[in-house]
C-alpha cells in the first residue's frame, strides 16, 4: 500500500535503497555476532553499574552514565537481559533479568508522574509473563499472578494521568504536565491494553469503572490527529508523515493550541525518534487489535474507529521516513536540523556518523526498523506490505554491522551513533569533533535487541514476537 492508495496527498518517495531480495535468513550470521556481543556487554554493565546511581541512560567515552530527568530507561536495562535469554536460552540472563526486575522495578509500577509505563514495565514484567506463556520458562502460579498484577497496576496508574480535551476525548499527558501530549507515549498504551486484556479497569471517583482500552483508544486517536500530519494544510509545513514531538492543549478548556517539541529542532520539522514511536506504536497495535479482536471504537466520538487512523498514520510515517533517511536507512536526528543544508543531498548517500554538521540517530532507526517490519507483516509481506517489510530489513542490516554495531569489548554500549537530547547538548562530542557520535543509549540498545529477537524468530520460523501473548 502506498500513499496514493491510503488517500493521502502524494509526492515521489524513493530515496532509501530498499533491498528487495533481502531475507531474515540472510541476516543470521549478523544476528549471531550481535547476540555474542550483546551478551558480553550486558554482563559488563550488570557487573559495574550501581543501581543507587539511578538508571543508565547513555554512554560517555564508552561508559554508561545517568542523566537525572526521570528513570525512564531502567526497564530497558533489565529488559535487555530478558531479551538476551530469549535469544540465547542461557539461564544466567533470565535469572539476572528476573532478579533485577523484582528488586528494582516495583517503584515504577506506581509512578504517577511519568508517561513511561509501557517502556519500563512491559519490557520487564511483561517480558517475564510473555516468556512463560510461550513456554520458554517455568513459572509458579504465584509468580505469574505477580507479573499480571504488576501489569494491571501499571496500566491503571498510567491511565490515571489523564487530560480531557474540548471535545470530551482525552490523552495520557507527559511528565511536562496536563497540557502536553507526547508522541512517545503511544508505546505506553501497551500497558493499558495488557491490563485490559487481564480484565482490569481503572476505578474512578465513586467507584466508577473506567475502561483502559477506551482510554488507550482515545489517547492513540488524539496523538494521531494532532501530532501526525497528512498533507491537509493544517499549517504551512503540513506534509504527509511529518510528526510533531508534542501537542499543546489549553489545560483550562482542553482546546488544542499548537505543535511543540522538547527534543526536536522545531515544532515544524520532524524529530525522527518521535516519528519512530508513532510508526512502531501503530504497527504493533494494529497487530494486537487484529489478533485479539479488540474493539477499536473511540469513546466520546461520533462513531470514529481507531484502526483506519492507525493504518493511515503508519503508512504516512513509513513513507516519510523512507524519503527523508539516508540511502542505507539511518536518519539524522531531525529533518529540519540546520546543518543538513551543508550536507547536500544526504538522502542519496549512505549514513556518515563522523560528519561535521549534524548527528545521526541510530536509536530512531532501531525503533523504525521494527515498525516497518511489523507494518509490512500486517499488510502482507508478499503483497501491499512488501515495501515496508523490505525497508525494515534494509535498516536492520545496516544496524547489525559496523559502524553502528559496537564491537569494542571495552565499550559498554551495543548500538553506536545514537542521540539523546541534541537541543540541550547532553550528548558526548569526541575531542576535536563538532558533532556527537560513537556513543550509545539504553533505549537504542534495547530496541536493537528487540529488533534482533524479532528477526531471529523470523529467520528460524519461530513464534511471532508480540507484547500481548
Amino acid at each position: 500500500m502506498n500513499l496514493k492508495e491510503s488517500g493521502l496527498n502524494t509526492r515521489e518517495f524513493a530515496t532509501m535503497l530498499i533491498k528487495n531480495k533481502l531475507t531474515p535468513k540472510a541476516l543470521v550470521k549478523d544476528l549471531d555476532r550481535f547476540f555474542e556481543l550483546s551478551g558480553q556487554k550486558i554482563h559488563m554493565l550488570n557487573k559495574t553499574w550501581k543501581p543507587a546511581n539511578g538508571a543508565p541512560v547513555f554512554t560517555v567515552k564508552g561508559r554508561y552514565t545517568t542523566r537525572g530527568w526521570t528513570e525512564w530507561t531502567q526497564g530497558f536495562q533489565f529488559g535487555c537481559q530478558l531479551l538476551q535469554f530469549d535469544a540465547s536460552w542461557k539461564e544466567a540472563y533470565l535469572a539476572m533479568g528476573r532478579k533485577n526486575t523484582l528488586a528494582h522495578m516495583p517503584a515504577h509500577l506506581s509512578a504517577t508522574g511519568v508517561h513511561d509505563h509501557g517502556f519500563n514495565n512491559v519490557s520487564t514484567y511483561g517480558a517475564l509473563r510473555r516468556l512463560a506463556r510461550e513456554n520458554r520458562t517455568l513459572e509458579t502460579e504465584d509468580a505469574m499472578r505477580l507479573y499480571e498484577h504488576a501489569l494491571m497496576v501499571s496500566g491503571a496508574v498510567q491511565a490515571s494521568r489523564w487530560t480531557t480535551t474540548a471535545d470530551g476525548t482525552g490523552f495520557v499527558h507527559s511528565f511536562n504536565g496536563p497540557q502536553s501530549l507526547f508522541s512517545d507515549t503511544i508505546r505506553s498504551m501497551r500497558s493499558l491494553v495488557l491490563a485490559h486484556q487481564l480484565g482490569h479497569v481503572l476505578m474512578g471517583e465513586g467507584d466508577k469503572p473506567i475502561s483502559l482500552l477506551g482510554r488507550s483508544n482515545e489517547h492513540i486517536y488524539n496523538t494521531l490527529r494532532f501530532n501526525v500530519f497528512y498533507g491537509k494544510g493544517r499549517d504551512a509545513y503540513d506534509i504527509p508523515g511529518r510528526v510533531a514531538h508534542e501537542g499543546l492543549f489549553n489545560p483550562t478548556d482542553g482546546q488544542y493550541r499548537c505543535p511543540s517539541t522538547q527534543q526536536g529542532y522545531s515544532p515544524f520539522s520532524t524529530w525522527t525518534r518521535g516519528l519512530a514511536w508513532i510508526l512502531l506504536g501503530c504497527a504493533e497495535q494494529l497487530e494486537c487489535f487484529r489478533d485479539r479482536k479488540l474493539d477499536d471504537s473511540i469513546p466520546n466520538t461520533k462513531g470514529e474507529r481507531l484502526i483506519p487512523w492507525m493504518k493511515k498514520a503508519a503508512i504516512a510515517t513509513a513513507e516519510f521516513y523512507i524519503e527523508h533517511t539516508t540511502r542505507d536507512g539511518i536518519p539524522f536526528w531531525d529533518t529540519g536540523a540546520p546543518g543538513l543544508a551543508k550536507l547536500g543531498n544526504y538522502t542519496k548517500k549512505d549514513a556518515e556518523p563522523d560528519n561535521p554538521h549534524e548527528p545521526l540517530d541510530s536509536s530512531a532507526a532501531a525503533i523504525v526498523a521494527q515498525g516497518l517490519l511489523r507494518l509490512g507483516h500486517y499488510l502482507g509481506v508478499k503483497g501491499k506490505g512488501k515495501r515496508y517489510y523490505q525497508a525494515g530489513l534494509t535498516v536492520a542490516r545496516t544496524l547489525l554491522r559496523e559502524p553502528f554495531l559496537s564491537t569494542d569489548p571495552k565499550h559498554q554500549g551495543l548500538l553506536l551513533n545514537a542521540v539523546y537530547h541534541r537541543p540541550n547538548d547532553w550528548d558526548h562530542t569526541p575531542k576535536g569533533k563538532r558533532v556527537p557520535h560513537g556513543e550509545s543509549c539504553m533505549w537504542g540498545d534495547y530496541h536493537a535487541m528487540e529488533l534482533a529477537v524479532y528477526l531471529q524468530r523470523e529467520a528460524e520460523g519461530g513464534e511471532y514476537l508480540t507484547f500481548y501473548r
